[in-house]
């Protein structure tokens, strides 16, 4: 295996790429090499790509579809997209375009180099990449989403969009301070989450940006659901806030200056089963008789988007 992190190797991150290599290099995941297998048998792309649209395009159409559809099908299940990859439409589980197609209207990228924490396969770096940034530095320690951006580097090469298999608790303690910083699904996941935003913001540059993206509770009355099981089938979902209380975290973690972007429920039509994703989806993690609760009796998915300046 190529180290596919030398062209950020000779930027400023040079220490996080090389902890990615490491990463990635001494994985012990028993799917490994039936993954490194299939991304093997793909086609070397000639750097074409169209970003700027719902479901980005890596790589021109191949001769043979069907067979590059079985190859892509082996780094199941696709989360975040929708992709095109060779020709071939990837129809992920989340329609990741909507998200995205909510935040743009309100975000200035350009020349930006940014952080995307929990990124998944990289899709919404390659939206960042047409949004005008310059660099996208995604981590995610799930191996099976680092193959898929390996196979859709095989098949658009030479793209400042690089996931990297690290959590936010591996990057080195020096990782210089990026212009924008996205977590998007991770506040709820971590035990901590005044500690999470203090790690946010000292990971963006003075005068940088956060993008924060989570679960929140609707209302406004200083609540906090602790689901002491699962949430909606999901482990290690700790605290979910209403948005007051979303306001004070980010006050005790320094970071006052906010706006919220949007607030959105979670349709069955935004997060569903495909032929990409064969796995339980949120149509099985709702009550069947009342769609407003999770099967655990919990209020159904809302999600919230803010916009947060880091002072200078």
């Amino acid at each position: 295996m190529k180290n596919p992190y030398l062209q950020l190797q000779t930027s400023a991150w040079y220490e996080l790429a090389e902890s990615g290599w490491q990463g990635l290099k001494n994985s012990n995941h028993g799917d490994l090499p039936h993954w490194l297998e299939s991304i093997d048998s793909l086609p070397e792309g000639d750097g074409y790509h169209q970003l700027d649209r719902d479901a980005p395009e890596l790589g021109r159409p191949v001769a043979d579809p069907a067979l590059l559809r079985r190859e892509l099908l082996n780094l199941h299940p696709w989360r975040k997209g929708p992709l095109k990859l060779g020709g071939v439409k990837i129809d992920t589980e989340w329609r990741s375009d909507w998200k995205w197609n909510r935040l743009k209207p309100h975000l200035d990228l350009k020349n930006h180099k940014i952080l995307d924490i929990g990124c998944g396969n990289g899709y919404f770096g390659l939206r960042m990449l047409a949004a005008g940034a310059q660099l996208v530095v995604g981590i995610d320690p799930t191996m099976v989403f680092v193959m898929q951006w390996l196979a859709m580097r095989k098949l658009g090469p030479g793209l400042n969009n690089f996931v990297l298999p690290l959590g936010i608790e591996d990057l080195p303690s020096d990782t210089p301070g990026f212009d924008s910083v996205f977590s998007m699904g991770v506040l709820y996941h971590r035990r901590k989450p005044v500690e999470h935003l203090v790690q946010l913001k000292n990971l963006t540059r003075p005068g940088g940006q956060i993008i924060l993206e989570t679960l929140i509770l609707e209302g406004e009355s200083k609540a906090i659901l602790n689901p002491s099981g699962r949430y909606a089938r999901m482990r290690n979902v700790h605290a979910i806030p209403d948005l007051l209380v979303l306001h004070y975290w980010l006050e005790q973690a320094g970071l006052s200056n906010t706006k919220v972007l949007d607030v959105s429920k979670t349709s069955l039509d935004e997060q569903r089963r495909t032929d990409w994703m064969t796995f339980e989806s949120l149509r099985e993690c709702l009550d069947i008789e009342n769609p407003s609760i999770t099967i655990e009796g919990h209020p159904a998915p809302t999600r919230a988007a803010l916009l947060i300046q880091v002072d200078e």
